[in-house]
């Protein structure tokens, strides 16, 4: 019986599902709603690295190395940092961190990570833990240093104690970027909200909630989901936020949001179906991966795509990703994905 690797929560008022990496369905690839598509040669696509345990975050350096999160087995306390060269070696860099499985099977742990300088942000679900790891510290070939010896910020406590408006009493610290003034945004998976950090003062707030979402549904009506968010972004104006919607996952009703500088939500793109991840491309437009198909019964394997979401449409870059969570680009048009349950980072061209 396989694990279920689950980083991601995925709800529907206040019942927990979680994403099945495992399904394996003989149906066809369907539609995501986007306008158009092209696919890059075979021969951009490679798997950049293997054999990882469930990794979910990925973040590049100056030297081209790849720094990536593994949520681990859910078995052992065995989730990990680890810098892959980009020779594509892997080393382990900090171990031991917490990684839990429900009953259901699902393995929570490490989520995102972000670098800015030489210090290292990750997010840890479980613990609700902001950790901060100085890269200048490691050279390959160095012993990993143990999780417990980490700096970290209880930001989980704060986003508990808040009393939003529409409040889960839950938390799940899933991915951040760096705004105006050096400021940390971290999206919050189980509150739906984003989380403001000062960088001067490391002071926390609440910068923005996304409402629960009226998703038609097969028999003329709405449901009210969850509007969870998985991604966020700065393009230097507004901040973009990915969204993986709530069961049964209706396909086109997962919608990109942007938010202003005085925390404003509105609805950026619609039409994309169970996002898990956006980043911008060179030119500061949003790409965003789309998990898989939903039939009603399971997610198809192999069905996941990239596409690039523009305030004029959507166009469908590349099909055929495995339950893809998080992308990131590195130069002008090179990306990391990160397939999670297959245990790969794919390396791509767009």
């Amino acid at each position: 019986m396989k694990t279920l690797i689950c980083p991601l929560l995925v709800r529907i008022r206040s019942v927990r599902l979680c994403i099945p990496f495992f399904l394996s369905l003989a149906t066809l690839f369907g539609t995501t709603g986007c306008e158009d598509h092209r696919d890059p040669p075979q021969s951009q696509i490679s798997t950049f690295a293997s054999g990882l345990v469930a990794p979910l975050g990925v973040e590049t350096d100056a030297k081209g190395q790849v720094w990536v999160t593994q949520a681990g087995s859910g078995t052992a306390n065995d989730g990990q940092l680890s810098m892959i060269t980009p020779q594509g070696e892997v080393w382990p860099v900090v171990t031991g961190f917490v990684s839990q499985v429900s009953p259901e099977g699902a393995v929570f742990g490490l989520n995102h990570l972000l670098l800015q300088g030489t210090t290292l942000y990750l997010l840890h679900g479980v613990e609700g833990r902001l950790y901060k790891f100085d890269i200048s510290q490691f050279q390959p070939g160095n012993p990993p240093v143990l999780a417990q010896s980490l700096a970290y910020e209880a930001v989980g406590d704060f986003v508990k104690a808040y009393p939003f408006a529409n409040d889960t009493d839950e938390t799940d610290l899933f991915n951040l970027t760096v705004g105006p003034e050096g400021d940390l945004f971290i999206v919050d998976a189980a509150a739906n909200a984003v989380i403001r950090r000062k960088a001067s003062t490391q002071a926390l707030s609440v910068f923005a909630a996304l409402p629960p979402l009226l998703a038609s549904n097969s028999s003329g009506g709405t449901d009210t989901l969850e509007a969870v968010p998985t991604g966020i972004v700065f393009d230097g104006q507004k901040f973009l936020v990915s969204s993986f919607t709530g069961f049964p996952f209706p396909t086109g009703q997962a919608p990109i949001y942007q938010v202003q500088l005085d925390g404003t939500v509105s609805v950026y793109q619609t039409g994309l179906s169970t996002l898990t991840d956006i980043e911008l491309d060179d030119n500061q437009q949003p790409i965003v991966l789309e998990y898989g198909t939903w039939t009603g019964q399971g997610f198809v394997d192999n069905s996941g795509t990239i596409v690039r979401s523009t305030a004029q449409g959507n166009t469908f870059l590349l099909r055929g990703l495995n339950y893809p969570n998080s992308i990131k680009r590195s130069g002008p048009n090179t990306y990391y994905v990160a397939q999670t349950f297959d245990g790969t980072i794919r390396k791509l061209s767009l």
